[in-house]
C-alpha cells in the first residue's frame, strides 16, 4: 500500500477491505474543577424522574442481531444515554442500520430530546466491529513513513464508516504507550508507538479526522496502559502498575494532553491501579485519577468507564456497586457492555436509589448527566 493516504468516499469507508466481521477482543468523590460546556451545544435536562435522570448516565448492550423489548422500552422512556455495539450485534451494514432506525425512532419519544450515543470499538487492525475502515492497525499507522497523514485517513474512515450506519461514537484511539514488543497493547497492534510525541501526533490526528466526519472520539485507556506486561489484561482480572509519577506524567500522560488540545469529545479511564496514583483503587474509580485528568489536564469533557463486568473489578462487588462507585469517583458515563441489556438496567436502579439516599453527590452527578447531554446535542 502506498504511504500516502488518499482521500476517501463514505461508500469507500463502508466497503474499504470488506472482510468478515471481527467480534474483536472484549475491552475491556468529583473534581471540583470546572468544566467548561460550550453555549451552542448545552441543552438544559428536562424534568425526569429518578430513573430516566440516572440513566442519563449508562450505556446499555444486548445480546446477538435484535434488541431485547426491554432495551427498546428503556431508549423510549428515556432511561438510557446510549448503546454500545459489539460484532455479535452485526449481521450486515444494512441490518445494524435497521436497527440503529429503529433505536432512533423509540428515541424520538423520550424526554431527552437529544440523540442516543451509538457506540462501538472501531479502532482499526484486529479491534473492529465493522467491515472497512480503519484496516490499518495503529501498529500500521505508526510505522508507515507518512504517521501523521495515515492517522488522519485512518480516522476519517473510521468516522464515515460508523456515521454510515448511524453511529456517533468511537471507542477510539488508543494513547497507550507500549514499552516492549508483545505487552499488553502491542501483542493486538493497538499502540502507534513507544514515543509518546509520535502517540500523541498519531492519536490527535485520528481525532481531529474522525470528529470533522460527525463521530465522537474517545481517548484510552487513561492514565496508560503502556507499561502493562502480556498478560496483564484489565478484562480478565485485577492489574497493577507500578509506573512513578514522573513516569507517568512525562510519559503516558503525554498523549492525552495532545488529545485534549484536538478536542476529544470523551476519555477512558482504565481499570487498572496506578500504585503511585492512588495504591487503592482502579482509575475508573478513583476520584484521585478522575482529578489527575480533570484538574491537571484540563480535560472538559465526558468521561466514560471502561467495561463495567471486567475482571479487573472482581473485588468492588456487584454491578450496582461498581456503578456508584464510578459514579462517585467523577465517571459520567457507566459502560454496561456484558451484552445483557438486565445489566445496563441494574446498574440504573442502583444509581436512581443512591441519589435519592444522598450516597450519591446529586449536584456532581447532575454536572455529569449535563456533560453527556452537552455532547449528545453536539451530535444532532
Amino acid at each position: 500500500m502506498s504511504s500516502t493516504p488518499q482521500p476517501l468516499s463514505r461508500r469507500g469507508a463502508l466497503l474499504a477491505g470488506t472482510v468478515a466481521l471481527a467480534g474483536g477482543m472484549g475491552l475491556a468523590g468529583r473534581s471540583d474543577a470546572a468544566v467548561r460546556v460550550p453555549e451552542t451545544a448545552r441543552t438544559s435536562l428536562p424534568a425526569l424522574n429518578p430513573e430516566q435522570r440516572a440513566g442519563q448516565c449508562v450505556i446499555h448492550s444486548y445480546p446477538g442481531l435484535t434488541p431485547p423489548a426491554r432495551l427498546m422500552d428503556a431508549i423510549r422512556e428515556g432511561r438510557t444515554a446510549g448503546v454500545i455495539f459489539f460484532g455479535e450485534n452485526i449481521e450486515s451494514l444494512s441490518q445494524i442500520e435497521g436497527v440503529i432506525q429503529e433505536m432512533n425512532d423509540a428515541n424520538a419519544s423520550a424526554p431527552v430530546k437529544a440523540p442516543l450515543l451509538l457506540m462501538t470499538d472501531q479502532e482499526g487492525g484486529m479491534v473492529r466491529r465493522l467491515p472497512g475502515e480503519p484496516v490499518l492497525s495503529a501498529k500500521d499507522v505508526g510505522s508507515s513513513t507518512d504517521a501523521k497523514g495515515q492517522a488522519e485517513f485512518t480516522g476519517s474512515g473510521a468516522g464515515m464508516n460508523l456515521a454510515g450506519v448511524g453511529m456517533n461514537v468511537n471507542l477510539a484511539p488508543v494513547l497507550d504507550v507500549y514499552r516492549r514488543a508483545g505487552d499488553f497493547t502491542d501483542q493486538y497492534e493497538r499502540s502507534y508507538s513507544k514515543d509518546q510525541d509520535a502517540v500523541g501526533t498519531c492519536g490527535s490526528a485520528f481525532i481531529t479526522a474522525q470528529q470533522d466526519a460527525g463521530v465522537a472520539a474517545t481517548a484510552k485507556h487513561f492514565p496508560g496502559l503502556g507499561p502493562a506486561s502480556a498478560n496483564q489484561n484489565t478484562d480478565l482480572g485485577p492489574v497493577t502498575l507500578t509506573t512513578s509519577v514522573s513516569t507517568l506524567r512525562s510519559v503516558d500522560e503525554v498523549p492525552y494532553r495532545a488529545a485534549i488540545s484536538a478536542g476529544t469529545k470523551l476519555v477512558m479511564l482504565s481499570w487498572a491501579v496506578y500504585r503511585a496514583l492512588d495504591a487503592d483503587r482502579p482509575a475508573g474509580l478513583s476520584p484521585t485519577v478522575v482529578g489527575e485528568l480533570r484538574n491537571r489536564l484540563g480535560f472538559p469533557g465526558v468521561t466514560v468507564t471502561d467495561a463495567l463486568e471486567a475482571g479487573a473489578l472482581r473485588a468492588y462487588g456487584s454491578t450496582a456497586e461498581r456503578a456508584v462507585l464510578a459514579a462517585a469517583a467523577g465517571m459520567d458515563l457507566i459502560l454496561c457492555s456484558a451484552r445483557d441489556a438486565a445489566q445496563g438496567e441494574e446498574a440504573v436502579t442502583a444509581l436512581s436509589e443512591a441519589l435519592a439516599a444522598g450516597t450519591l453527590d446529586g449536584t456532581a452527578f447532575d454536572a455529569g448527566a449535563e456533560r453527556v447531554n452537552a455532547l449528545r446535542g453536539s451530535l444532532s
